[in-house]
């Protein structure tokens, strides 16, 4: 598996600052009645699962329990979270979208849910996080998406969705959050996915290709995970640099080809994975200046005597591990035979 990026903590804060804006106790007034029957519409779509036995008729749907529904002082669900329902095997509510005030969906570790994500889901032009993870929904990324303007997170996790990545997503102006990893996505990156500052993109675990846009290395850039693909290039040029702000990068299990030399790794960088891909030269001497809590450069063509001083000693020989030639610390000496190859 791809090395897990530590951004579920920054997401899980975003999802904190968007509670305190929608939502209220569920000492609220009574819920909309429309919200009421479209959430009530909703566990009957999923099978009547037990722990969503609390949703009854007449009852105030802001108080149901486990505390799934919240909603706002005049009583309109806004934020709505379903997770490890047992039991479910059913496919995507159509009801979900009768819930016009949403402003959070999340429904996590619910394997028995299938089927595409309807077009309902375009009713919710309100939402601003959308978080779909652990599930067996298939079908494509819906271009109906692209309609949801107010979307800043975006993530279709842990499924079965195939097909291309829609560039139409590129069109929500404030997406800063994408997350479609662990599917079975086909094709290229489009550019301009992303909007904004302080941007996560994470689409590990497909069977992506071609080169990785250019945009992926633009200042805003937080974290790029893009590992367990099939992309090819080099994106040394435009990613890498002694002043960019980016803190992770995970390209590990592609087939990117590029001499890592004369590379000028960035300051800010804490996460870098370049394993399992194509990789040649030496190893740069720039990360002497960078301090990692993780780096694994493993798999690939490098060669050389590895540069050592100030942070290059926090690294392992398993950080190395299955190169052409790589020799001195933590790996055994260099010889003259080996820096000859």
């Amino acid at each position: 598996m791809a090395a897990d990026l530590p951004s579920s903590s920054w997401h899980a804060l975003l999802c904190l600052v968007l509670f305190s804006a929608v939502a209220v106790s569920s000492s609220a007034m009574d819920c909309d009645g429309d919200d009421r029957a479209a959430l009530l519409r909703v566990k009957a779509q999923l099978g009547d699962p037990v722990q969503l036995s609390s949703w009854l008729p007449a009852t105030n749907c802001c108080a149901w329990e486990p505390p799934a529904v919240f909603c706002s002082a005049a009583g309109r669900v806004t934020w709505l979270a379903l997770s490890s329902l047992d039991g479910v095997r059913a496919p995507v509510p159509p009801a979900l979208g009768e819930l016009p005030e949403l402003v959070i969906l999340q429904v996590q570790s619910v394997r028995g849910l299938s089927g595409p994500i309807p077009p309902s889901f375009g009713n919710l032009t309100r939402l601003e996080d959308l978080n779909i993870a652990g599930t067996s929904i298939s079908g494509p990324v819906p271009d109906f998406l692209a309609g949801l303007t107010s979307l800043r997170t975006l993530v279709i996790s842990n499924g079965k969705l195939t097909g291309p990545i829609p560039g139409c997503l590129g069109s929500l102006p404030d997406l800063r959050y994408l997350d479609l990893s662990g599917n079975m996505l086909t094709g290229g990156i489009p550019p301009g996915l992303l909007h904004g500052s302080f941007r996560f993109l994470i689409l590990a675990n497909n069977q992506l290709t071609g080169e990785i846009p250019s945009d992926c290395g633009d200042d805003d850039v937080d974290t790029l995970n893009l590992s367990h693909n099939r992309l090819v290039g080099d994106p040394s040029p435009f990613l890498f640099g002694v002043t960019k702000p980016v803190a992770k990068v995970d390209l590990s299990w592609n087939e990117l080809e590029f001499d890592m030399t004369g590379v000028s790794f960035p300051h800010h960088l804490t996460f870098l994975d370049l394993s399992h891909n194509r990789i040649n030269g030496s190893v740069a001497k720039s990360l002497m200046d960078v301090k990692l809590e993780h780096f694994d450069v493993s798999y690939n063509g490098l060669c050389g005597e590895i540069p050592a001083g100030r942070f290059m000693s926090a690294h392992g020989a398993e950080s190395y591990d299955q190169n052409r030639c790589l020799c001195g610390t933590p790996l055994p000496p260099c010889t003259t035979g080996m820096l000859g190859r």
